[in-house]
């Protein structure tokens, strides 16, 4: 099983074509049939405990050699306009782009130091039960909403390793997640919120009910310990500016459970959550996340989870090699067309005079 599952997420890596179970079974030779890699997709053994099988050997490593160990939560989605809709593959937000997509919508939790980012958990958005709308449409939902899953993801991630924080975007900052991981799993979090979240700024003013906008208390890069209503214990708000890719300027506000942070251990810990994002890069664009024909939920998701798994086989490349996701997939592709060229130059009915070069 184990061998079946090191080729195909190897393939991932590799293929520079849609994977299939037949294009794999025609790389071996038929040595393995297209119909033993389906049953293997289909069979429910690819799931979050065999991801975190395969990432904790590199987790020990990350979590004995590092001071700071964060895990960075957040949310993706691997559109599929063109299959069948079904519980998994169905209509999501995207908030990227301000509408509704079709396609696949997963939570990862993402174990990140100053090195390395690692996945050690996903959680996927399957909208089972069917609705009426007011308008009369069929829509579909899921029994579980995010935040339930962000919950659920984080407590198998406790049960599994350590970690010291907790960092996600505003989606993810209710009072009950804060709790959660604060009061339950006894860790701390690092976490965006929206400007208009109401805090106070002692407890006198919590008491009387005097509740002012964070966007109006947050001063830039200056610490300011409130609390934000409805929670008991206080918690350090600061107020970033950064700069966007197109040169413009972004404002976040975060807050942080640990009092005993600086502004800058503050903004370190939540800039570690960007490597979720470098994950969600790598997974579409290295690990074939999007290029699977599977037309059923099961095989459909053990694909994504395999893709995920690829990406940590890159991360162990990355820690042998110091080279990026992204070169090392150049690496594999120069190889293999040093390969495609040799083989067409001994199919060609004539000699190839660059035959010599890539012999």
């Amino acid at each position: 099983m184990e061998n079946l599952l090191d080729l195909y997420t190897d393939y991932l890596l590799t293929t520079p074509t849609q994977a299939t179970c037949t294009g794999l079974s025609k790389v071996l030779h038929g040595q393995i049939s297209h119909d033993r890699f389906t049953r293997f997709l289909s069979g429910g053994t690819i799931d979050s405990q065999r991801l975190w099988r395969q990432a904790k050997p590199l987790v020990e490593e990350m979590v004995d050699s590092s001071d700071c160990v964060v895990v960075g939560i957040d949310d993706t989605i691997q559109e599929k306009p063109h299959s069948r809709e079904n519980e998994l593959v169905c209509w999501h937000y995207d908030h990227t782009k301000g509408q509704t997509v079709k396609g696949v919508n997963f939570l990862s939790a993402v174990l990140t130091t100053d090195e390395l980012a690692t996945p050690i958990g996903v959680e996927f958005v399957r909208k089972e039960v069917q609705v009426v709308d007011e308008q009369g449409r069929l829509r579909r939902r899921s029994e579980q909403t995010k935040n339930e899953l962000f919950r659920r993801m984080l407590r198998q991630c406790w049960k599994n390793t350590w970690f010291d924080y907790v960092a996600a975007d505003s989606w993810f900052s209710s009072k009950e997640n804060m709790e959660f991981i604060t009061q339950t799993l006894n860790r701390e979090f690092v976490m965006a919120v929206k400007s208009n979240r109401l805090a106070a700024v002692s407890q006198a003013d919590r008491k009387a009910g005097r509740w002012t906008s964070i966007k109006t208390l947050a001063g830039q890069d200056q610490l300011l310990r409130v609390w934000l209503r409805g929670m008991d214990n206080p918690v350090l708000l600061l107020k970033q500016v950064f700069k966007n890719e197109d040169d413009s300027e972004g404002v976040r506000y975060l807050v942080a459970s640990d009092l005993t942070l600086t502004a800058s251990q503050l903004i370190g810990i939540y800039q570690k959550r960007w490597k979720t994002e470098e994950y969600h890069k790598s997974i579409k664009q290295c690990s074939s996340l999007g290029d699977s024909p599977a037309h059923t939920p099961a095989t459909q998701q053990a694909h994504c989870i395999a893709a995920v798994i690829s990406y940590v086989k890159l991360e162990k490349l990355k820690l042998k090699t110091r080279c990026n996701h992204f070169a090392l997939k150049s690496q594999i592709w120069v190889e293999a067309t040093r390969h495609a060229l040799n083989s067409m130059s001994k199919l060609s009915t004539t000699p190839k005079k660059y035959a010599s070069l890539i012999a």
